[in-house]
C-alpha cells in the first residue's frame, strides 16, 4: 500500500452501488469483461471492507432507470450504519417531477435522498441535458434542494456546462472525472472540457471510476495522475471528492487498493486539502 488517508471524522465514499439479482437484474451488465459484476453486492458485503478502509459514511448511487429502485435504497440508508446518503432516480421529464421528489423524501428513509442522477451516457442525444423537458428536471431537483450527479462521456461535457450554466442553484456533481479515456492516454478534449466545467462555481467532481478506464491488463497508478491532477488544478480541493465506484471497481482493483489509489494521488497535497476530498466536499454538497 502506498499513501495513507487520515480523516478526523473518517472517510465519506461518495460514490458506491448495491444491488441484489434476485430482486432485480442489471440490465447493463453485458457481455463477457463484466461477468465478475454478475452477482450480488450487498451492503452487508461492503460494510466490512469500508471500515477497514477507515470509512465511516457512505453515498449510495442509483443504478438502473427503475422507478423501484430509489425507494429500496432509502429504506437500506434509513437502517444502515453506514450509508448516510442516496443519489437516487426519477424521470425528470415527468410533468410532476417535483411531486414525485416529494413523495420520494416522504417515504421511509426519505430523508437520506441528496441527489438524482440519470444515465446521461446512455442518451444517443449529446444534448439531451439540455432539452426543455429535461431543463424543467432540473429546476425541480434544485427547487427541492437536491444535488444533480452527471454521470457522462467525455462528448457530453459541453452541455455538461451548458446546463449548469443555466441552473446556477443547482449543484452537478461530475462523476468519474467524466470518464476520459485514460487506457489511451489521450487527454484532450476532456481536458479543455472538463476545465469549463469546472469554471462555474456550482460544479464538483468525483475523484472516482478510474482504475475501469484503464487498460486493465497494463496500467499503473502513473497512467491515472495526468487526469486527477487536471480536476485537482480545475475544481480544487474543496470541489473535489472521494468515491470508490464499488462494486464496478473491483473489475480491477480491490475496495482497499481504490482508497490506496485515491491517497497516492492526493499525497502532494497538505492535510486540510486531502481532508476535504475525503471528508468535507462530499459531507456539504450531501448534506451529511
Amino acid at each position: 500500500m502506498g499513501a495513507a488517508v487520515t480523516a478526523r471524522t473518517g472517510i465519506v465514499d461518495a460514490h458506491h452501488h448495491v444491488w441484489d439479482l434476485s430482486v432485480r437484474g442489471q440490465d447493463w451488465i453485458v457481455g463477457p469483461e463484466l461477468a465478475p459484476l454478475r452477482s450480488d453486492f450487498t451492503a452487508e458485503e461492503l460494510a466490512p471492507q469500508a471500515r477497514a478502509a477507515g470509512v465511516a459514511r457512505t453515498v449510495l448511487v442509483q443504478t438502473v432507470t427503475v422507478a423501484e429502485e430509489t425507494p429500496e435504497f432509502l429504506a437500506l440508508a434509513e437502517s444502515s450504519e453506514l450509508i448516510g446518503a442516496v443519489v437516487g432516480w426519477t424521470d425528470l421529464t415527468r410533468p410532476d417531477v417535483a411531486d414525485e421528489l416529494a413523495r420520494l423524501r416522504e417515504l421511509p428513509g426519505g430523508r437520506h435522498l441528496k441527489g438524482i442522477r440519470h444515465q446521461v451516457q446512455g442518451e444517443p442525444d449529446p444534448q439531451w441535458l439540455l432539452r426543455e423537458e429535461v431543463r424543467r428536471g432540473l429546476a425541480a431537483v434544485a427547487e427541492a434542494g437536491l444535488a444533480y450527479d452527471l454521470v457522462v462521456l467525455p462528448h457530453q461535457l459541453p452541455a455538461c456546462a451548458r446546463a449548469a450554466e443555466r441552473h446556477p442553484g443547482l449543484t452537478f456533481v461530475l462523476d468519474h472525472l467524466g470518464k476520459p479515456s485514460i487506457g489511451t492516454g489521450e487527454l484532450e478534449p476532456w481536458s479543455t472540457d472538463v476545465r469549463a466545467l469546472a469554471a462555474l462555481p456550482n460544479t464538483v467532481c468525483k475523484l472516482s471510476g478510474m482504475v475501469t478506464e484503464t487498460d486493465p491488463r497494463s496500467w499503473s497508478v502513473g497512467d491515472l495522475a495526468p487526469y486527477a491532477d487536471t480536476v485537482l488544478e480545475a475544481f480544487g480541493p474543496g470541489r473535489l471528492m472521494f468515491g470508490s465506484d464499488w462494486p464496478v471497481c473491483t473489475l480491477v482493483a480491490s475496495y482497499a487498493e481504490v482508497v490506496d489509489i485515491a491517497a497516492q494521488l492526493t499525497e502532494g497535497l497538505d492535510e486540510s486539502e486531502r481532508e476535504e476530498i475525503f471528508t468535507g466536499t462530499a459531507t456539504r454538497v450531501y448534506g451529511l
